[in-house]
């Protein structure tokens, strides 16, 4: 047993927050769980203890990975911090001016508008961002990068877009908590969002993209992970590319990027 789990169990003896949860439908998204951890939190006020976390992943009934991630994501808005040994377990917390900042974003309408609006500032900053990667990306963030670039290789191959696009988002999220700017890495992670929930409800409703449209957006994505790696300014030149929907195979390859995902430049 872990100290982790140790201590969750230990906290588990104080007993759980009032929950409602009548009205929760099951969760599939990491976003969904970080959105129903940022209700919990605000309903409960600063300090106010939430739970442990294997009584909240239990109450929403979601995966051991899915909670993590979506506690990542909670973490970095600001909302909830997490306190081991007896009594510990996740606590409602004041975010900062910057993280209310990136939760401004979030709480934005999602029209078209606004996701066009998301699409535009996430290109802008996008080279801020590599540059920020390139200068300080450790080997331990390259793996990172290349895992969620390998399962997003791995999901175009078998044409699985959901997992696919969650691979992709882990990939971008990576490449900002590198970033040692708070601002900009809590102001992109924002944008990542609002993208990410557009990107799925579109795909959802127009279907499936075709196989050789995810390898060619995966293999984009793999080159940046691969200029990464070797701080090659290249990746700027592949950022842009991403951001425009510019081929990401030779002219004269007919395997080119369709329109089933240009909507996302995922």
């Amino acid at each position: 047993m872990t100290r982790e789990n140790t201590a969750d169990d230990d906290a588990a003896s104080t007993g759980p927050p009032a929950y409602r949860q009548a009205d929760w439908e099951p969760l599939r998204r990491p976003a969904a769980v970080a959105e129903q951890m940022r209700t919990l939190a605000a309903e409960a006020g600063p300090g106010e203890r939430l739970g442990t976390k294997e009584e909240l992943r239990t109450l929403w009934g979601v995966s051991v990975g899915t909670f993590n991630e979506a506690l990542r994501m909670a973490q970095s808005r600001g909302v909830v911090t997490v306190r081991r040994g007896p009594g510990g377990g996740l606590f409602a917390s004041t975010p900062s001016a910057v993280i209310r900042l990136g939760n401004a974003v979030l709480s934005l309408d999602q029209n078209a508008e606004a996701v066009a609006e998301a699409v535009r500032l996430r290109n802008a900053v996008d080279p801020l961002l590599v540059r920020d990667v390139l200068a300080h990306a450790t080997t331990g963030d390259v793996q990172a990068l290349q895992d969620a670039a390998d399962r997003m290789g791995e999901a175009a191959d078998r044409g699985d877009v959901d997992t696919f696009l969650r691979a992709n988002w882990q990939l971008h999220a990576r490449m900002a908590e590198i970033s040692p700017g708070p601002i900009l890495r809590s102001l992109y992670l924002g944008l990542l969002e609002i993208i990410d929930t557009h990107t799925r409800a579109a795909v959802a409703a127009k279907g499936v993209a075709p196989r050789e449209d995810l390898l060619a957006r995966y293999q984009v994505h793999a080159d940046l992970v691969a200029a990464i790696a070797v701080h090659d300014l290249r990746a700027l030149e592949l950022i842009e590319r991403h951001n425009t929907g510019d081929p990401v195979v030779e002219p004269n390859d007919p395997d080119r990027p369709g329109p089933a995902l240009d909507h996302a430049r995922a």
